[in-house]
């Protein structure tokens, strides 16, 4: 932690987080120290078994704002990540978490990463970019605040802000378990800067990084068709569609409602990430409504 700009003496951020302990509990301490411990990469597994331990601290200290606000971040995180099927609960849960946790510890870094977090998943990155530049104001080495400022830079058109911002991450915590992240969202902007070779290498670096994320598989199928191999292009396309459960993509008009960014990113995804994923085979429109 550090102090803010400006103050003299320690940070209110810092004599709030002392003051904001994790809980007096020990078996509660020991879920979620237990819950923090569970390093892999991310999964439907890993989230399950980080939400189990979170829970389980919850129910034997309900107050604790570090297992509310650790619970809402894997709650959102999962979400961001798509692994689950459950969107509404966990964003009803996330909320009435971070709520509880702000009320309780007003100036917690924590709770307000998670409710950066939140908004992400509720497509409000224009709001959420004063939470993480709040977290990073008071700890210049949140890397997962950084990522995720980054990744809203990069959806409300300030792109020239994202790379240099995912490096900071990557440099931070260079064995971060969530570095395929970093790695996916440099890989974007280059795509969508035509920068295809540059894209590849940070897409496939995404995909090495945790081969569970079916994000890294999507956005490689665009690049490898854009750059003409659409051997390799259809592959990850039809890899994709097994990490979502065997479901595979239905077309380029479904994923473009679910496209979260600024008109002026959405413009350079349809010159750059959905003519690709056209080129790549992905049809226009579902099939029932070509009929």
């Amino acid at each position: 932690m550090f102090p803010l700009q400006g103050y003299q003496g320690r940070s209110p951020w810092l004599v709030s987080a002392e003051a904001a302990q994790p809980t007096d509990n020990p078996d509660a301490l020991d879920y979620i120290l237990q819950g923090r411990a569970v390093n892999k990469p991310p999964s439907r597994d890993t989230y399950a078994e980080r939400i189990g331990l979170f829970v389980r601290a919850l129910a034997l200290d309900p107050r604790s704002v570090e297992a509310q606000s650790l619970l809402a971040l894997t709650l959102t995180g999962r979400e961001l990540a798509g692994m689950t099927n459950t969107r509404a609960d966990n964003i009803i849960r996330a909320d009435e978490l971070i709520g509880q946790a702000l009320a309780a510890s007003p100036r917690s870094t924590l709770a307000h990463l998670a409710k950066g977090q939140l908004l992400r998943t509720k497509r409000r990155c224009d709001e959420a970019i004063p939470e993480f530049e709040l977290v990073i104001a008071s700890d210049r080495n949140s890397s997962g605040a950084l990522f995720a400022l980054g990744a809203c830079k990069l959806n409300t058109a300030s792109i020239e802000e994202t790379i240099p911002l995912e490096e900071q991450a990557i440099r931070l915590s260079p064995r971060d378990p969530f570095i395929f992240s970093r790695y996916m969202v440099i890989g974007q902007v280059h795509l969508l800067q035509s920068r295809i070779e540059e894209a590849i290498v940070w897409l496939e670096g995404a995909r090495i990084a945790n081969s569970r994320s079916r994000y890294p598989h999507v956005w490689l199928a665009s690049a490898y068709a854009l750059k003409g191999d659409l051997d390799r292009a259809t592959a990850e396309l039809a890899e994709a569609g097994i990490l979502i459960e065997g479901k595979p993509y239905s077309s380029i008009a479904t994923m473009r409602a679910g496209y979260l960014a600024v008109p002026t990113i959405r413009a350079l995804a349809e010159a750059t990430y959905f003519t690709g994923l056209r080129k790549a085979g992905l049809p226009e429109e579902e099939a029932w409504r070509r009929r």
